[in-house]
Order: C-alpha cells, then structure tokens, then sequence
C-alpha cells in the first residue's frame, strides 16, 4: 500500500502559505501608508479652505476663481471614482 502525502501538510504547501501571508501583510502596509498621504493631503487641503486658499476678499480676481474651478475639477475626477459617480458610474 502507497502512502500519500497531504497537499495541506506539506513543506511546499507552508511555504506557499507563508508567501501569500507576507504578501497580504505587504498589501496592508503599503495601503495603510497611502492612506496616510491621503489624510495629509486632505489635512492640508481643509486648512487651505478655511483659510480661503489664501486669498482676502479685496484681492479676488477671475484668476482666483479659475484657480478654485481647476481645483474643483480635479477633486471632482477623484470623487467621481471613488463614489461610482460621473463617468465612473455603472
């Protein structure tokens, strides 16, 4: 009678296994240090805001507005995809 190894048991399979652990630990800590950068970048961008992206309220020109319409965009593009909305909707 032949004995037959158990796929699940082998070294091969627990080497595979730990490749696939360090694999996901590697995903988590990548995606956790891109949330971070976005969290500082938001941060940034909310401090901007509340500071009127630097501009006083004598000073405010058309270049001004065209600055807040390019911004705008730009972070519409993002919520777009990251809401499924606009040209990312299904």
């Amino acid at each position: 009678m032949t004995t037959r190894l158990n796929p699940q048991t082998t070294p091969r399979h627990e080497l595979r296994a730990e490749k696939v652990r360090r694999n996901r630990e590697a995903a988590l800590n990548a995606f956790i240090g891109k949330k971070a950068e976005i969290d500082e970048m938001l941060a940034r961008l909310q401090a901007l805001s509340d500071d009127h992206f630097n501009a006083h309220p004598d000073e405010i020109t058309w270049g001004h507005v065209g600055t807040l319409d390019h911004y705008a965009s730009l972070l519409k593009r993002i919520t777009d995809s990251a809401f499924g909305e606009g040209e990312h909707a299904e």
